[in-house]
């Protein structure tokens, strides 16, 4: 039997009106989804239903979290974990084939879509990534055969009973501060977001719950609150840039794999972000090229503590307060950081 979305609201006018003049990647407005009232673009009233329904397997293996908290990091090491070491095949194939973003399709507004159509014109397969990204992303997942690896930044309250049926579920966390930084950039870079501002407005709405996917601390309490699931693995990135080989045997254990440390050496050096970011595999290099990421770069400095380089003292003290007071009723607290 289908499952009915949660309910929903409209953000209202004046609101929507202030946040499209600066995130010029939506162009209809947005929503605020369930009792926590997650934000989204306007076209999850459309697909909503669609990932809401979406049939999770046994042996899909999940990696989820808040953006930019060191998602695409953790998706290349669980995949290379699960399939025994395949260097050949994440060598060859792109990470977003391998491990495909569940809902990165409620992102793409109609009419950038067709702006990015025109850029590519005569192009055929950049065309037909700019097509391929757009269409409802359960779909796409949907069809990939068995065992699948999937990665979504829904909050487990959205998500298609992932634990009732066994599923395997990395959920990867970050320091709010770096977050909102790498953030930042990201919606600066990506033509789907748009961003126009500066820091200290994107820091407004990242703090007041608008941006996709906020509120960021419901989400990471949510998955917080199912750390001690047998089929939950609650990995800091701060763990995995402070030590990373034990980062890469906690990752591997959970996934029922054993390597001895000259093989976690070898992944640790794969991954290690000079490598990372000059990976075409996993850059985003395809996206950059066909105009979906317009300037920077998918990958940027990793690392932590970056956050000081763009902080004032006084939106810091401001932002401390606001972590000061959301983890007054949760034991969460963020290793390394400063």
């Amino acid at each position: 039997m289908a499952q009915q979305i949660p309910k929903y609201e409209l953000l209202p006018d004046m609101e929507t009106i202030k946040i499209l003049q600066k995130f010029k990647g939506e162009r209809t407005g947005f929503v605020l989804v369930g009792p926590k009232k997650y934000f989204f673009p306007f076209k999850f009233i459309k697909e909503g239903i669609g990932f809401y329904n979406f049939k999770a397997k046994p042996d899909d293996t999940w990696v989820l979290s808040y953006p930019r908290s060191g998602t695409t990091l953790t998706q290349e090491l669980v995949y290379l974990l699960a399939n025994n070491l395949d260097f050949h095949t994440a060598g060859k194939k792109l990470l977003h084939e391998r491990f495909p973003f569940l809902e990165f399709s409620m992102f793409n507004h109609p009419e950038v879509t067709r702006e990015l159509l025109e850029i590519n014109k005569g192009d055929f397969l950049k065309e037909q990534l700019c097509r391929e990204i757009a269409k409802p992303g359960y779909e796409m997942v949907a069809a990939i055969p068995s065992p699948r690896f999937i990665k979504s930044h829904f909050p487990f309250s959205m998500l298609p009973g992932l634990l009732d049926v066994d599923c395997k579920v990395v959920y990867v966390a970050r320091n709010p501060k770096d977050v909102a930084v790498s953030w930042y950039y990201w919606n600066k870079t990506v033509k789907t977001q748009g961003y126009i501002g500066d820091f200290s407005t994107f820091w407004n709405y990242f703090e007041n719950d608008r941006t996709p996917w906020s509120p960021y601390f419901a989400h990471l309490k949510e998955a917080w609150n199912m750390k001690d699931h047998p089929n939950v693995l609650f990995l800091f990135y701060e763990e995995m840039i402070h030590d990373f080989p034990k980062a890469i045997k906690k990752v591997a254990k959970f996934l029922g794999k054993t390597y001895n440390d000259e093989e976690i050496n070898k992944v640790a050096d794969y991954l290690k972000i000079e490598n990372f970011r000059n990976n075409t595999m996993v850059n985003g290099s395809d996206f950059k090229a066909c105009g979906i990421i317009d300037e920077g770069n998918f990958v940027r400095k990793g690392g932590i503590n970056g956050w000081k380089d763009l902080f004032t003292p006084e939106l810091n003290k401001r932002a401390d307060k606001w972590i000061e007071k959301n983890l007054r009723d949760t034991d969460l607290r963020f290793p390394f950081f400063q």
